[in-house]
């Protein structure tokens, strides 16, 4: 403890961003990419740019598409398909083949029900989105917790930074770019931390909220004295989330199921919106059932408002809608998933990822820069350390994000190694350029900040060229065919090259100019203003 509470606080601040704050880093870069995980999809599956002038007339399942899918998937218990929409013209098939463990998924034309030649990837949506809350780490759910971990010591940073700023107001007026590197990254700091301070409070806590099943398991216990554990979750599950369930009749149906009426009578049911969800439990049983949920795009809460139907009569056998407390976690749920369709706070949304990125990098170089010196002189290797660690785990992870989508445009379409198929060749070029970041970093110490940057420019400039050739659809034909997907990713990776090499220029002529310090290096102002003397 310190001699002051903001002292105390000072001393937080500073331990819980370098201890936390390279894990923090890597799930904010992947949920700030997460906000267009669908237009990454397009990017890396080329053959599901369809026109979105597709969506404009009614979906018609019956017919083409519903034989295609009985065809693919016979001898399923269930199937189920996510509609398309705007920022995802194609039907999603997935189901579970019989005696396979691992699910299957096909995109298919939402008009004819081809199915569409998908590049075997993960996509933004299947790699990066998980990558943000689960690390894609299952083993006893550590990556859920550390990603929990994450989002707790941001709001510790949060609050604690609040505190030891005397004058938040005027942080947020106050950036000198042309200041020694420490002086104007703290200033950097400062600004994105206070600018978005509701951003980093909202994301942190709803990020926590959304997984609370997982922080306190414990709770179905608490609602339902007396059940076990199974039946308590059970219970749960079925007044929380609205499972229904009806047991196969073992007899064959009769007749197909109308899934189009269906469909329509979803829009009658919930006036002004659509389902996004359709599945078909036990299909080919007399005691078939088909479920509905509806779409998000309308409303801010991730509902969970849920239509089944009979298979064979199209009467309607249960409907779920959310009691209030529950409706209150998936309100805030869809205020941090932002699955609703208003693109003005999507790329906000996206804007504030990016500047909590910042104000976490900043942070970072703070805190190295100036106490650089003093370690040096004292013999500690804990710079030394935190450099290589917070190298790695942010232009590292920018690098290993853009080795991601170069694997995606330069690996053959069935490529094969030993038992690793397309989509995991391309999730080792990520892992293996992420280690390699750390090596280098460790290697370089502190000249490797630049040269990874170089690196993230050239790779991000490598992928839009590459998207180019190996597509046929260089940006400005993009624009030209209405991809806005597509042209936006490809616009963003111009940017981040452009914005890296400012940075690699900016830190290249900080440490020039940093390394002869003067003799109040430690006694400078930065470190006078947040009390990271007593750090």
């Amino acid at each position: 403890m310190h001699p002051t509470f903001r002292q105390s606080m000072a001393w937080l601040h500073s331990w819980a961003g370098v201890l936390i704050g390279s894990l923090l880093f890597v799930v904010f870069w992947m949920g700030t990419l997460s906000v267009f995980d669908r237009e990454i999809d397009r990017w890396m599956m080329p053959d599901t740019r369809l026109d979105t002038g597709l969506l404009q007339a009614p979906l018609m399942l019956d017919g083409p598409v519903s034989a295609q899918i009985e065809r693919l998937t016979q001898g399923a218990s269930q199937w189920s398909v996510v509609l398309p929409y705007e920022r995802a013209p194609v039907l999603r098939l997935s189901w579970r083949p019989p005696g396979s463990t691992r699910p299957e998924r096909r995109y298919l034309h939402p008009r004819t029900g081809a199915v569409l030649n998908e590049t075997e990837t993960l996509g933004g949506s299947g790699f990066i989105y998980p990558f943000h809350y689960s690390l894609h780490l299952k083993w006893k759910d550590l990556g859920y917790w550390l990603a929990g971990l994450a989002g707790l010591a941001m709001l510790v940073g949060v609050i604690s930074g609040v505190v030891i700023h005397r004058k938040l107001l005027a942080d947020f007026f106050l950036f000198r770019p042309r200041k020694q590197l420490p002086r104007a990254s703290l200033d950097l700091h400062n600004l994105t931390g206070v600018l978005l301070l509701p951003f980093h409070v909202a994301i942190a806590l709803s990020g926590l909220i959304v997984f609370m099943g997982i922080y306190w398991p414990a709770a179905p216990w608490a609602a339902y004295p007396g059940a076990g554990p199974v039946a308590a979750q059970q219970a749960f599950q079925a007044e929380g989330m609205g499972v229904y369930r009806r047991p196969k009749a073992g007899r064959p149906a009769e007749q197909a199921p109308a899934l189009d009426s269906m469909l329509a009578a979803a829009r009658q049911h919930w006036p002004g919106s659509e389902a996004y969800f359709l599945r078909v439990w036990h299909p080919g049983d007399a005691n078939s059932y088909v479920e509905l949920r509806r779409s998000p795009q309308d409303q801010v809460p991730l509902g969970l408002e849920q239509l089944y139907f009979d298979a064979a009569s199209g009467a309607l056998l249960h409907e779920f809608n959310e009691a209030p407390v529950m409706r209150v976690q998936r309100f805030v749920s869809g205020l941090h998933y932002v699955q609703f369709k208003h693109w003005m706070l999507r790329w906000l949304y996206f804007a504030a990822g990016l500047g909590g990125c910042v104000m976490i990098g900043t942070g970072f170089v703070f805190w190295l820069e100036s106490r650089r010196t003093r370690h040096a002189r004292q013999g500690l290797a804990g710079v030394r350390v935190v450099e290589a660690l917070s190298v790695a785990s942010m232009p590292g992870v920018i690098a290993a994000t853009l080795a991601f989508l170069l694997a995606n445009r330069l690996l053959p379409a069935h490529a094969q190694a030993g038992s690793l198929g397309r989509a995991e060749l391309e999730m080792a070029a990520f892992y293996l350029c992420w280690l390699l970041s750390l090596a280098h970093a460790a290697w370089q110490g502190r000249q490797a900040w630049a040269q990874q940057l170089w690196a993230v420019a050239g790779a991000a400039a490598a992928a839009v060229l590459l998207n180019a050739l190996t597509t046929g659809m260089p940006l400005w034909r993009s624009l030209q065919l209405g991809q806005w997907g597509v042209a936006g990713v490809d616009t963003a990776l111009l940017c981040l090259a452009a914005v890296s090499t400012w940075a690699a220029l900016r830190l290249r002529r900080g440490h020039a100019r940093h390394s002869t310090p003067s003799r109040n290096t430690d006694r400078s102002p930065a470190l006078q203003h947040t009390g990271e003397r007593h750090a």
